[in-house]
């Protein structure tokens, strides 16, 4: 049986531009600041993003850890989102490791935080408090029905950090599925931020590796922390010549997913027992509910797996399920058929 597979974006596998760029890459040592591959990497990034430098790391979880490091004092806080990736799926490193405290405020439905809420949780001088340091933003934001955020919204975040002297990081592990959604450069929606970090093994299909961007003395620090945290990988143009093809070729084909998506969600949309609302899909990502029905949570991810269709189970009754490159039109049509099947 053929599996449509929707856990996630990170399972593409390399094209095979990308397979004959790993093998042909000019290489040097990284941690001396010697390879090619990874200069001229960092230096599109850096491009793209509109910031002085980058900085190539092994995956986003790490590329978040080094910048929140870089921001943030050891007892400082930062301020970001209850439905953050960074607060719900890295680890708690930036506490373990860094000794940053975060302060969680509601992420709405379309991934934004209410800018009064996000102003009241400010501290203000306090002997009793810890001092403010960062705000961190997702985009697109995962939980969230991958929703894009806008360059307006970002703006005024921006303006309010500037407003209280703290520092604005973006978690941009999707940055260019929300470019392509919102027709806007990518650099339109880092402008506020102080840092950004994008992935390179999500939708855009390379094997492995995260770039943050940022001034050139934020990425001096970062660097430094990348080292600390065992990020120093050598000969790695390996890697980053498959990275510089995803953002050559991968990035304006990243419409076809979210056109895969918004499809999916139409048709399951149309199952009595599936809740969801097919407007609410502006990317890749759909996330949907089981309503009361025969089936529990459990057999129903038995039923789909057993039809060809793998997907993430959230939390009990909430499902995932992400395009990329390796899910064509049909098989979109397959996977509808295959939560049909499964409450047969």
């Amino acid at each position: 049986m053929k599996i449509v597979d929707l856990r996630s974006d990170t399972i593409t596998h390399p094209t095979e531009e990308m397979r004959s760029a790993l093998a042909s890459a000019k290489v040097g040592d990284d941690v001396f600041g010697e390879d090619p591959t990874v200069i001229a990497l960092e230096k599109k990034s850096a491009e793209l993003t509109g910031k002085e430098a980058g900085l190539f790391v092994p995956s986003g979880t790490m590329g978040n850890l080094v910048s929140l490091l870089s921001h943030c004092p050891r007892g400082g806080e930062m301020i970001l989102g209850d439905q953050s990736h960074i607060f719900l799926n890295e680890v708690g490193g930036a506490s373990a490791l860094g000794g940053i405290h975060p302060r969680i405020v509601a992420n709405q439905s379309d991934g934004t935080i209410d800018l009064m809420e996000l102003e009241q949780a400010i501290r203000p001088e306090d002997l009793h408090y810890p001092p403010t340091s960062l705000i961190a933003l997702e985009n697109t934001h995962n939980y969230c029905q991958g929703t894009p955020l806008t360059p307006e919204y970002s703006q005024r975040v921006g303006t309010l950090a500037r407003k209280y002297g703290l520092a604005l990081h973006l978690d941009g592990a999707r940055l260019f599925n929300a470019a392509i959604a919102l027709k806007v450069p990518a650099e339109e929606l880092t402008a506020p931020f102080d840092s950004v970090m994008f992935c390179l093994s999500k939708g855009l299909s390379a094997p492995v590796g995260s770039l943050v961007c940022g001034s050139g003395e934020f990425i001096k620090r970062a660097r430094k922390y990348r080292k600390m945290v065992g990020g120093g990988m050598r000969q790695v143009g390996v890697l980053a010549s498959a990275g510089f093809v995803a953002l050559e070729t991968m990035v304006e084909r990243l419409a076809e997913d979210h056109s895969n998506a918004q499809a999916f969600a139409l048709g399951i949309s149309r199952i009595p027992e599936i809740e969801i609302d097919p407007k609410s899909i502006k990317t890749n990502i759909v996330f949907f509910k089981l309503k009361q029905s025969r089936l529990s949570s459990q057999i129903f991810l038995r039923k789909t797996e057993e039809k060809g269709l793998r997907i993430l189970m959230i939390d009990e009754g909430v499902f995932r399920a992400v395009f990329h490159r390796e899910i064509s039109k049909e098989q979109a049509e397959e996977a509808i058929q295959g939560i049909k099947d499964a409450f047969v």
